[in-house]
């Protein structure tokens, strides 16, 4: 005997029973944020009690709207940016969206290579510090919304932890230790963060002598391998890129038997590892997780949003003071 088959369950039949327009049911199940609790409460239990399950797959295809956005970061084993993407995730789920993820490796290229693959499947960009050239993150923003992380470019929306306040902390807590020369560790050149600390080691170290190292790629093996050039310079302190720079850096100097701080004074940025290491680290926060929630909100705002602004949420630093830092030595470091 063959079987019957009860028709599908569509969208009308939900609005009718739920005595609500089908574009409430939609959103019930794509963009809940846009109702009240108690509408896409209801909406949801009379689709569970009629069978309705939304399908993604063929809402996106008569639609356009995926319910996914990416987010691509330079290095996701450097400490700052999982707390980004987390919180960034959790900001997502509350709009229904899904979070994508990919990895550049400090690469332009690559990166350009994983926002063409991910363009297909993702209705919108968060690109955290991004290395891409001004004019790939403009074209990229005029097909579809975009957010940046520590990326300042006008008129594309945007979320700035300003290290200014932080890092105008550490060079006055170091002069008031009594330090008259200190290295700054570099980070990558096309960073928008580096450039933001160089400027501020330019504007607001009157009275102190500022070397720059180059570091490059920020990691642990480039913040040991700079502690030659650091005692070089005859500094007394220095301020790294980030923590993970920094680590590397006390390793250095503890290889070469230079006692932190009682021999030489180090700042990190970012604040990811510093309670952590030993010892622990003086170091400009960073407000990641906040950062991330941000730039999440502002994504989804633009993907609900006809005529969108382009916001600047700015994310102000300070200095948290902990053990690497104190006054010179009487005698400088050697050099070699």
């Amino acid at each position: 005997m063959p079987r019957t088959h009860r028709p599908s369950v569509t969208i009308g039949d939900v609005a009718a029973a739920a005595q609500v327009s089908r574009s409430t049911v939609s959103r019930a199940f794509t963009r809940p944020q846009l109702l009240s609790p108690e509408t896409v409460d209801q909406v949801r239990a009379v689709a569970a009690r009629l069978g309705y399950v939304g399908n993604q797959a063929a809402r996106a295809l008569s639609t356009g709207r995926f319910g996914n956005i990416a987010v691509v970061v330079p290095d996701i084993a450097n400490p700052f940016f999982p707390p980004l993407v987390r919180s960034m995730q959790l900001a997502a789920e509350t709009a229904d969206l899904a979070v994508f993820l990919g990895d550049s490796d400090e690469s332009a290229e690559r990166e350009a290579k994983l926002i063409a693959r991910l363009a297909p499947q993702v209705e919108g960009f968060v690109l955290a510090s991004p290395r891409l050239a001004e004019d790939l993150i403009r074209e990229l923003a005029a097909t579809r919304p975009v957010v940046l992380v520590n990326r300042d470019l006008d008129g594309i929306p945007r979320v700035l932890i300003d290290s200014s306040g932080g890092m105008t902390e550490a060079l006055m807590l170091l002069k008031k230790l009594g330090h008259q020369r200190l290295v700054y560790l570099a980070g990558p050149r096309d960073s928008w963060s580096d450039q933001q600390r160089r400027e501020v080691l330019t504007s607001a170290a009157a009275g102190l002598t500022v070397d720059v190292i180059e570091v490059g790629r920020p990691s642990y093996a480039a913040g040991r391998d700079s502690v030659s050039a650091i005692v070089r310079s005859g500094a007394t302190a220095a301020i790294a890129f980030d923590d993970v720079v920094s680590q590397g850096v006390l390793a250095g100097l503890e290889l070469r038997g230079i006692s932190v701080p009682s021999d030489f004074s180090l700042v990190g940025c970012d604040d990811t590892l510093a309670a952590l290491t030993t010892p622990a680290l003086t170091s400009v926060s960073a407000g990641a997780a906040t950062a991330g929630t941000a730039a999440a909100k502002l994504l989804a705002q633009l993907l609900d949003s006809p005529d969108p602004s382009a916001e600047c949420v700015t994310i102000s630093t300070h200095l948290v003071i902990r053990a690497t830092t104190a006054g010179p030595p009487r005698r400088q470091n050697p050099r070699g």
